[in-house]
């Protein structure tokens, strides 16, 4: 498996994954999400992706249970997120859904997510969403001391654009170390509204949300584009799905696709994308197929 640096002392495997529907499981028992986990590292995947509110506040304990009397721990890179406050779980007193940068907030959401999943640390910790209401350099302040203070090994964001990076990172000692956006065949947006050229830019790698469009691209509506990743799969003897992922991993800006699903046997597979051949001509083909034109 690929794996690409995030700081001199960090990195990635080429594909993460997602656990925001681990809770959606007919199976949520620690035995049957080590499989998952144990799945991946069969592969060389060693990054999993969290968050504070998936599964209502309750996935990152799941996944703490799982690695609790085991090594996992020390085989995986953990990614977590925080800000979003939701009117459930911990947060069911909410008036309504809002966003919390603040200080004491992110500090707070730290500590929570350490002792549900049983962690000294974390290795990545993303603002989930941009924050209208953001005070830059009380959030900053706080980021770079959860890092100093060892908790937190670096920091990034979550459906960040260039200007709320910016804003960010002008209050910050630490450096952002990705970005996770929305990015698949059929949200191409940032590839030329300048996300992911301001990400390239700065060789922030960009974690690609929802790479296979959360399913949407096995709609009827979609049925050109699906038969041309079918096609594009089928020279190598892969699928569709397959075919989507390389895609993403072939672009020169080292997109990191987060693979989320429930079955062990989509998992075993994630890594069979970079089986699939993806030369210039053969991206452009799956382009121009999901724009639904020939570029101008």
């Amino acid at each position: 498996m690929e794996r690409i640096n995030i700081t001199e002392t960090l990195s990635f495997s080429r594909i993460v994954y997602g656990m925001w529907r681990v809770g959606d499981d007919s199976d949520t028992s620690p035995g049957h999400i080590r499989n998952k986990i144990q799945a991946c590292l069969d592969q060389g995947i060693t990054t999993i992706d969290q968050a504070d509110i998936y599964g209502g506040y309750a996935a990152e304990e799941l996944l703490g249970a799982a690695l609790a009397g085991t090594d996992l721990r020390d085989q995986i890179e953990i990614v977590t997120k925080c800000d979003i406050v939701a009117p459930m779980g911990r947060y069911a007193d909410a008036r309504g859904k809002y966003y919390d940068t603040s200080s004491e907030h992110l500090h707070a959401s730290v500590e929570h997510s350490l002792r549900l999943m049983g962690i000294e640390y974390i290795d990545t910790l993303l603002i989930h969403r941009p924050d209208p209401f953001m005070d830059h350099r009380d959030t900053g302040a706080a980021l770079d001391a959860l890092v100093e203070s060892g908790k937190v090994r670096s920091i990034g964001a979550s459906n960040f654009r260039p200007h709320d990076l910016s804003l960010l990172q002008s209050a910050m000692e630490q450096p952002l170390v990705t970005d996770q956006i929305e990015l698949s065949v059929l949200c191409h947006e940032a590839f030329t509204n300048g996300d992911l050229a301001c990400l390239q830019e700065h060789d922030i790698p960009a974690m690609a949300w929802s790479p296979l469009g959360g399913g949407k691209l096995f709609d009827a509506e979609n049925q050109p584009l699906h038969h041309k990743l079918k096609e594009i799969g089928e020279r190598t003897g892969h699928d569709a799905s397959g075919a989507a992922i390389a895609w993403l991993l072939a672009h020169p800006a080292h997109i990191v696709p987060v693979m989320g699903t429930n079955k062990l046997e989509r998992i075993a597979k994630f890594s069979e994308a970079f089986e699939i051949a993806m030369d210039r001509q053969t991206w452009f083909e799956i382009y121009t197929a999901a724009l639904g034109h020939e570029v101008p």
